[in-house]
């Protein structure tokens, strides 16, 4: 008796708790809070997947538990054998008719949201001038860090995608390395990221989810790529197509950043001679793929994170160039002891990276 009531007392722990984290979605994170047509249609198709797999488990079980009651063994009648129904001609039509009917009922709405969602043909698309008519992303995946390349714009971010609401935004996803898969889960997704072929897709941020939200989303990779896999994160800025088109022309027209103080001004020498190697501070910059090793540092002072998940400081800042490989271990940027760069160059470095902001000319 004891047993059992530990195991009532542990399932009753089981169910709170799953209703208890059945609230915990956050809508700048969870799947089940869509905040675009993408994420919206997933979400009517796994709902309907989910009503019909509950129809079918409360069928067989009522059809089990009435099997149990009507047929068990009586007081009396342990002789008695049932009706046998073996080869009924009826019963096989209804089991055979009803899965059919249900494998349809999901099926077509599938098939049809496979084709829509898949739909990239207007990437092709241009006007009379050869300009595309829609706004294109190309998403390169690292180890474990991201880029996004606004191809026609002419603009390049690391670690934040900036996107308008309320109108397609189509992505070529790619890998420089290892796969790795391109999530935003309110607004839709997976895409795996591969490095022998690039897949596209389209995603639509809704202005009003997104407002609830604080025009702010996070992104993940949603293919286990490493040690660091759980902390490749990315964010996305959402805002009106108004705000992108501001956006857009105070990249384009950035000037190069002039550190604030005399120790960013030191900052930046031993940036150039440290860092310029690998990390580009212009958003404009064009530098063929293959020779961007690291992320485009050019808005790292405007950013919400250091490393995708650290908080955006001095102080962690300077813990990550320390030593790169503790916070993310795997990742390719190498770390600076006090034997290649003393505490007062790292003070400075930091002070010129926190001043890395959008200039205008």
């Amino acid at each position: 008796m004891k047993q059992r009531l530990k195991k009532w007392r542990l399932f009753s722990i089981f169910a709170i708790l799953t209703l208890v984290l059945s609230g915990c979605g956050e809508p700048f994170l969870s799947a089940l809070k869509p905040a675009g047509e993408v994420a919206q249609n997933q979400y009517n198709l796994m709902m309907l997947s989910t009503m019909i797999m509950v129809f079918v488990i409360a069928v067989v079980v009522i059809i089990y538990v009435i099997t149990l009651i009507r047929f068990r063994r009586k007081k009396g009648e342990e002789d008695k054998i049932p009706k046998q129904v073996e080869g009924s001609h009826k019963l096989e039509i209804i089991w055979t008719v009803i899965p059919i009917l249900l494998l349809l009922i999901l099926a077509v709405p599938t098939v049809a949201s496979t084709f829509h969602l898949g739909d990239t043909s207007a990437m092709d698309k241009k006007d009379k001038d050869g300009n595309r008519k829609v706004l294109v992303v190309d998403v390169r995946a690292n180890l474990y860090w991201w880029e996004f390349s606004y191809p026609d714009l002419g603009i390049i971010t690391s670690q934040e995608l900036v996107v308008p609401t309320d109108q397609k935004v189509y992505f070529n996803i790619i890998s420089s390395d290892i796969k790795h898969s391109f999530w935003i889960p309110p607004i839709g997704g997976k895409l795996d990221a591969n490095n022998d072929n690039v897949n596209k897709f389209w995603l639509e941020f809704n202005s009003e989810k997104s407002e609830e939200a604080g025009n702010l989303f996070y992104g993940k990779c949603a293919e286990l790529c490493g040690p660091s896999h759980g902390l490749m994160d990315f964010k996305v800025r959402t805002m009106s197509q108004d705000d992108f088109a501001q956006w857009v022309d105070d990249m384009q027209n950035a000037s190069e950043p002039q550190p604030a103080t005399d120790l960013a001004e030191q900052g930046q020498e031993i940036f150039a001679d440290s860092c310029l190697s690998c990390h580009a501070t212009s958003p404009t910059d064009q530098t063929p793929e293959a020779g961007r090793v690291g992320p485009n540092l050019a808005t790292f002072g405007e950013r919400t994170t250091i490393a995708g998940y650290l908080e955006h400081d001095e102080e962690h800042l300077k813990a990550w160039i320390r030593d790169t490989q503790k916070y993310k271990p795997g990742n390719k940027m190498p770390s600076f002891d006090e034997n290649q760069l003393s505490d007062q160059e790292l003070d400075a470095l930091a002070a010129y990276l926190m001043g890395l902001k959008i200039q205008q000319q």
